[in-house]
Order: C-alpha cells, then sequence, then structure tokens
C-alpha cells in the first residue's frame, strides 16, 4: 500500500511540474531591447533585403486589399441594402482607418522585423496567446489563398474563352472546377498558378514587388476608367429610395463589406524588407487603405446609380451593369481588372504568409528549417515554398468554397488582439518594468471585459434580443473602459502614435468582436477547435524549443534619426 501511495506521490508531483513548466513556458513574452542591446538585422548576412520604399508599401496594401471583390461584393451587398451601401462602405472604412492606425503605430514600433500581429502579441502579452493568433490568421491565409487561385484560374480560363479555338474546348478540370462530392473538386491550373506566383517571391521581394506594382496599377486604372464610364450613366432617380430596408440593413452591409479592406496588414509584415520603415510604414498601411475606401465608394454610386437596386445581378454585377446600357468593352476590361486584381490579392498574400512562418522560424515556435533565409536571394525560400504547396494542394484538390464561411475569424481576432497591444504597450517600457503587476492584471481584465461585451452585444443584435440587455452590455463596456483611462498610466511611443489611446483601440476591440458575433456559427467551432489543436501543438512543441530571446531576432530597433528623415 505504501509502494501504491509512493507510485501516486510521484505521478502527481510529475503532472504538477509538467503543468508548472507548460504556463511558465506560455506566459513567456519577448522584450523590448534597445539599439544599444541589439544590432539591426540590416547589418546580418542572415536578414532580408530592404528594397521596398514608401510607394512599393502603398501599392502593396492596394494590392491586398483590392481583389476581384471590388467588381462583385460591391453589387451583391448593394442588392440587399440598396444605394445606402455607400454609407456601408464609409462605416465599414471608418472602423478599418482605427485598426489602421493601431497597425501604423505598432509597425512602427517594430520595424525591423516580421510578424505583425503575432509578434506585437508576442511581446505585448505572452507566447501562447501569440501562437494562437498565428495559427488562427494562417488558417485564414491558407483558405483564402486557396479560393483566391481557384477564383483566378476560373477568370483566366473565361478570357481564354473569349477566343472562338478555346470555346466550349477547356475540360472543367483545367481551369472551373470538376466537382467530386461535396468537398473534392479537381483543379489544374489553379496549383500552376501558385507555383509560377511562389517562383517569383522566392526569386526576391524586388521582383514580387515589380509584379505587385504593375499588376496593382493596371486594375486600379480600369477601376477608375469604370467609375468615370459608369458616371455618365448614372440616373440620380436610382438613388431614391436611398435606404430603402432601413439603417439595420446598412449596418448589416457594413459588416459584410469590412472583410473587402482586409490587407493593409500586409504592409505591417514587410517591415523588415522596408528601405525606412518608421517613416514609411505608416504611410503605406493608411494611404492604401484611403486608396481603397475612395475606390469602393465611387463604384458603390456608379452601380447603384446605373441600375435601380432590385435588378443588380449576383454573379458579375458591375460587368452586367455596363453589358445592359450597350458597353460590352468595358466588361472586358472589368474581366482583365479582375484578374489583375486576384493575381496581386493572392502574390501578396503568399508574401504575408511566408513572412509569418519565418518569424516563428526563428522563434523556435516552428522548425528552424522555416528561419531559414536564402544567401543570395535574401528571400526564405523554404517558407515560401510550404505555404506554395498547402495552397496548391488545397486549390487543387478541395472547394474551397465550401471552407470559405468559416474565414475572417483569423482577421477578426488578429485585428482585436493588435489593438490590445497597443494599449498594454503603452502601459509600460518594458525594459524599466514600470506597472506594477495588479495594475498590468486589472488592465488585462478590462481588455478582456470589453471583447466579451462586444461579442455578447453582436449575439444579441444578431437574434433581436431586447435592447435593455445590448444596454448593460454597453454600460459594462463603457465602465472598463473608464477604467483603463482614468487608472492606467500611458507612455509615449517612438515614431508614429495611434492617436486617443486608449479609447479608439477599445472600440476597435468591441467592434471588431460585434462583427466576429455576426460570423457563421461554424466560424466558432473553427475557432474553438483550432485553438484547442493548437495548445495541443504547443504543448508537444512549442514549449520545448520556443526562446523569445533567440540571438536571430531582432525585437526593436529605432533607426538613427537621420535614416527616418
Amino acid at each position: 500500500m505504501g509502494s501504491h501511495d509512493n507510485s501516486g506521490g510521484i505521478s502527481s508531483s510529475s503532472s504538477s511540474s509538467c503543468c508548472s513548466r507548460f504556463w511558465s513556458s506560455a506566459l513567456r513574452a519577448k522584450r523590448l531591447t534597445s539599439p544599444a542591446e541589439k544590432a539591426s538585422r540590416s547589418n546580418s548576412s542572415g536578414g532580408l533585403s530592404r528594397r521596398l520604399g514608401a510607394l512599393d508599401l502603398v501599392l502593396l496594401g492596394i494590392g491586398a486589399s483590392i481583389g476581384a471583390g471590388i467588381f462583385v461584393v460591391t453589387g451583391t451587398v448593394a442588392r440587399d441594402t440598396g444605394p445606402g451601401v455607400t454609407i456601408s462602405f464609409i462605416l465599414a472604412g471608418a472602423s478599418c482607418v482605427i485598426n489602421a492606425l493601431c497597425y501604423a503605430e505598432l509597425a512602427t514600433r517594430f520595424p525591423a522585423v516580421v510578424g505583425g500581429a503575432y509578434l506585437y502579441a508576442y511581446t505585448a502579452f505572452n507566447e501562447l496567446t501569440a501562437f494562437l493568433v498565428f495559427s488562427q490568421l494562417m488558417l485564414d491565409y491558407h483558405i483564402g489563398a486557396a479560393s483566391i487561385a481557384r477564383s483566378l484560374a476560373n477568370y483566366v480560363v473565361t478570357i481564354l474563352e473569349l477566343f472562338p479555338v478555346f470555346k466550349d474546348n477547356i475540360p472543367l478540370w483545367i481551369g472551373h472546377g470538376q466537382d467530386i462530392g461535396g468537398v473534392l473538386s479537381i483543379n489544374l491550373l489553379a496549383p500552376v498558378l501558385l507555383v509560377l506566383l511562389t517562383v517569383i517571391l522566392c526569386r526576391g521581394v524586388g521582383e514580387s514587388s515589380a509584379v505587385n506594382s504593375f499588376m496593382t496599377v493596371t486594375k486600379v486604372v480600369i477601376v477608375i476608367f469604370v467609375i468615370f464610364a459608369g458616371a455618365f450613366e448614372v440616373d440620380v432617380a436610382n438613388w431614391s429610395p436611398f435606404a430603402p430596408y432601413g439603417f439595420k440593413s446598412i449596418f448589416q452591409g457594413a459588416t459584410v463589406v469590412f472583410f473587402a479592406y482586409v490587407g493593409f496588414d500586409a504592409v505591417a509584415n514587410s517591415a523588415e524588407e522596408s528601405k525606412k520603415p518608421q517613416r514609411d510604414l505608416p504611410i503605406g498601411i493608411i494611404a492604401s487603405l484611403v486608396v481603397c475606401i475612395s475606390l469602393y465608394i465611387g463604384v458603390c454610386l456608379v452601380i447603384t446609380g446605373m441600375v435601380p437596386y432590385k435588378f443588380i445581378g449576383e454573379d458579375a454585377p458591375l460587368a452586367e451593369a455596363f453589358t445592359s446600357k450597350g458597353l460590352k468593352y468595358v466588361s472586358v476590361l472589368i474581366s482583365i481588372g479582375a484578374v489583375a486584381g486576384l493575381t496581386t490579392t493572392l502574390l501578396v498574400g503568399l508574401y504575408v504568409q511566408s513572412r509569418l512562418y519565418l518569424g516563428l522560424g526563428r522563434d523556435g515556435l516552428l522548425p528552424s528549417i522555416f528561419a531559414k533565409v536564402h544567401s543570395k536571394l535574401h528571400t526564405p525560400v523554404h517558407s515560401q515554398v510550404w505555404v506554395g504547396i498547402v495552397a496548391s494542394v488545397l486549390a487543387g484538390l478541395l472547394n474551397v468554397h465550401v471552407l470559405s464561411h468559416v474565414l475572417s475569424v483569423g482577421t477578426l481576432t488578429g485585428y482585436s488582439v493588435v489593438s490590445a497591444c497597443v494599449v498594454a504597450l503603452r502601459w509600460s517600457n518594458k525594459t524599466s518594468g514600470e506597472v506594477s503587476s495588479s495594475a498590468w492584471r486589472e488592465g488585462v481584465v478590462c481588455l478582456v471585459a470589453i471583447a466579451i461585451c462586444g461579442f455578447g452585444a453582436g449575439l444579441l443584435y444578431r437574434y433581436d434580443a431586447s435592447l435593455i440587455y445590448l444596454f448593460l452590455l454597453l454600460v459594462v463596456a463603457i465602465a472598463a473602459s473608464a477604467v483603463l483611462y482614468f487608472r492606467q498610466v500611458y507612455a509615449d511611443t517612438p515614431g508614429f502614435s495611434c492617436p486617443g489611446v486608449p479609447l479608439l483601440p477599445v472600440i476597435c476591440i468591441f467592434f471588431n468582436m460585434f462583427l466576429f458575433a455576426q460570423l457563421h456559427q461554424e466560424a466558432w467551432i473553427r475557432f474553438v477547435i483550432l485553438s484547442v489543436v493548437m495548445v495541443g501543438v504547443y504543448a508537444i512543441y512549442g514549449q520545448y524549443h520556443a526562446d523569445p530571446n533567440a540571438e536571430e531576432t531582432v525585437i526593436y530597433y529605432r533607426l538613427p534619426e537621420e535614416e527616418v528623415r
């Protein structure tokens, strides 16, 4: 009996030791270090090549955001919202501007390294939170890349079929997709396109940036032409009534079109390849978003002015609108613009994914092969090839459109965490540890409470619950915001500073979680299941290999003043 008790004690002690190790690892965070403590990656032979200027970054952000959606989403939402869809895009754009301001501050605070939301969460909070943010973002990116690749293949085949020699002679399995059951769908062209883009990205950021710049300029010129051509066909009578289904439909429309602006985080992930990151990253993030908002508003006004909202097409609304006016050549231009839009969106998406894998490889949360940078090409070839393989398999074999309704979970999660990071990193200069642990815990509890209130308010709004409950949640969120505002001290930041801290980031968190509640229920299930699985991956591999102070990782570097100017 004594022997049994002893083994039980050993087992209990071992279990306690494992849990203790897990939590001590999970709660580790990166430390903000000064230039005196760490040399810049720019001076390291293992770093990426700094070749992106301010204009390159602006085009990168536009390329990531403006895809075929500008020719499709604007019309489909207008059909359900009416001319008020313009207000929907303005509301969603305003929300994204606040998110972009948060990204811009952190991009200048971490100008030397890749990682984006993952890196910010690792520094502001802890290792496990950062790993979970990465996993949610990465699933979004993988599924999104496969879906875009299949759409691009579809558009390419559609354009080829304009020529008589290809008309009705291209099998479905080449470009449009040959369905086999509900999930499997064979597509040969999509993986081929992904391989081509992966090769371009492996060649170097200069080459991929040149392709992105050319394609982005092409599609922006086409969109501007479409707006001006359509302006002469507008009948202002079609704008009345402006909001036929009321303000609620406009707000619901804003929750849908919010995702049309997703992409400016790609600029933040290009920090290590920016020539003057502290100056150019905020310009790239904010300017690209402003351009996107302007283009979306212009297209919305044109399409709702050309055709009564009830008669707007569903599959290719903008092209159909011009065809109905006898302007078929504009429809061909729209198809070309869609191909250019999808190409740049896919190119930037693959680029961002590889840089995130690079960041985790350096930190040890993933195998070190992901951290290797080619000595001559100065690109993370292994990470880039892995990303291309995953996207090619998904795009070539699966009906990814079935999976599309579980997207945007990672985006909303990432945006919310970035906003919280802005607040948390302002609490103290972590090199001197000015904030007490009790004040830190209080601040984190307030941020979590605001996120929960946003999600709860979203659920109540979605299911038309009593306004009393919605009001109570708003009161709790405002009280938590007041605690953050009055009980915390916020330090000044180097470089660009997000205005209105903590209130603007808090609004971001609340609204992002409000939108999270509007997603399909399967998206919530995906969030929970993926989180549980990745906690297991971290417990088995990550906690034993991760090193937040890895020598290859440059954590915080501010450029000399003469380089910033």
